[in-house]
Formats: C-alpha cells, structure tokens, sequence
C-alpha cells in the first residue's frame, strides 16, 4: 500500500476573492471543510499557509498546519517547501496537492487517486469529470478542460478555451472538466517546481501546463462527483445549493 500525505496550500490574499480560506460555507469555513473531507482519506493531512490568521483557524479546528513564508509564485512552490522542509525524512510515495477551494472534494477520491497513481508510469496524477458540450461551463474560463486520451489515460492538454472543438458543429459530445487535485512522486514534484515559466502556462494561467511544456507526463482518473471550485464570492451559492 502506497503512503501518501495531503498538503492543502492556502493563502489569504486573492485578486478575485481575498479571504478566501476563510470564507463560510453553510456556517463553517471553506478550509475547514477542505481539511476534514481531505482527513478522511485516511492519509495524513496539513494545510501550508504563509497567513497567521488561517493558521490560528485551522489549529482552533484542530487541524493540522505548515507555516511556510516564502514569497512564491503559486501552490505547488508552496508544498514543495513543506514537504522538504517537514516531511521529506517521513519518505511518502505520494504528495497530493489539493487546493483550498475545493469544498465538495471527498476523501474516497483520493484513495482512488493514489491507488491509480501508484500503479502507473504517470509522472503526475490528477482528476477529470465527464461533462456535455450542452452544459453552460463549457464556454466559461473559469472551468478548466482537459484534453484527454481515454485510451491512454494521459491528458494531452490544459486550456480555458473550450475544446475540443467540434469542426462540424453538429455533434452532442463529452468534454472533460479538470479538477484541482494533483497526486505528484516527490521526486516529480522537485522537479516540476524548479522549471521555468512557459510561453502556454503564461498564456492561460494553467501551470500544469509548465509540465507538460517540458515532456513530464500527467495521469488522470475519472470522478462522477460534481466538484465545484470556489473562485469567486458568487461560488458560495453554488456550493451551499449542493450542500442542500
């Protein structure tokens, strides 16, 4: 059985919703309700923060949290630090990166994720949901799509834009909507996060896409859960309207 641990980057500052951690979802905070559905999974969680507001939150919850206060460009440079820095002598197979915003994710999911990881040659793990074209996200930018081979299992690209892209424009077909969820082996992990920018990942602001710029392979399994991102203040609603 593969040993995984859970890394829940969280900050507080957000251009289109600051606070957002902290941010109450039917009573209880987004951060709080990532941890615990995170915890779940069995495997050993934190939440990496560089904010002593979230971190006094989540150690009030009982949660547990790494401070680390490096001024760095994203999540993944975040639970990089962490993992080296507190828990690379603890040699888990896997780091999963789940993103603070995910109010919806369950633990079971990322079981499946690290038993699919763990049996692959995939570099990079993450998650997808089969969608229709008939759905309104598919022209929001807001919801990444992934392009998928489902021969393969790989994803062969990242984009805000809607593909793929129906040349005919007759047809009623699936797209494959990409959820926040990474599964990295360290040693991919360390390495992903010492690349440089690319020209595509500056482009669309997706920096999976830095990855697979530089020949790194990433996985997906496929969820029917409906996930829902929180990235701005209207998406509260949303997520309250499943919890009901």
């Amino acid at each position: 059985m593969s040993r995984a641990v859970v890394l829940i980057p969280a900050r507080f500052s957000s251009t289109r919703f600051p606070g957002k951690p902290l941010a109450k979802i039917a009573g209880e905070s987004m951060i709080k309700r990532v941890f615990f559905n995170c915890l779940s999974s069995g495997y050993p969680t934190y939440v990496v923060t560089d904010h002593e507001e979230i971190e006094k939150h989540v150690m009030e919850f009982g949660g547990k949290v790494l401070r680390v206060n490096d001024d760095v460009p994203s999540g993944s440079e975040r639970i990089a630090l962490a993992y080296e820095r507190f828990l690379k002598h603890e040699n888990p197979d896997i780091v999963i990166n789940v993103q603070g915003d995910e109010p919806l994710l369950k633990g079971h999911i990322l079981k499946d994720l690290v038993d699919f990881h763990s049996n692959s040659p995939f570099e990079i793990a993450t998650l997808i949901r089969e969608r229709s074209v008939q759905e309104d996200d598919f022209k929001n930018s807001n919801v990444v799509k992934a392009v998928y081979s489902s021969q393969t299992g790989q994803c062969l690209y990242f984009s805000r834009q809607s593909l793929p892209y129906d040349r005919e424009g007759s047809r009623d077909y699936s797209w494959y909507h990409h959820i926040g969820v990474y599964s990295y082996r360290p040693k991919s992990l360390l390495t992903f996060v010492k690349l440089p920018m690319g020209r595509l990942e500056d482009l669309e602001k997706l920096e999976q896409l830095r990855a697979l710029e530089n020949q790194m392979s990433i996985g997906a399994i496929m969820t029917t859960q409906k996930l829902i991102g929180v990235d701005v203040p209207e998406d509260i609603l949303k997520v309250e309207g499943v919890l009901k």
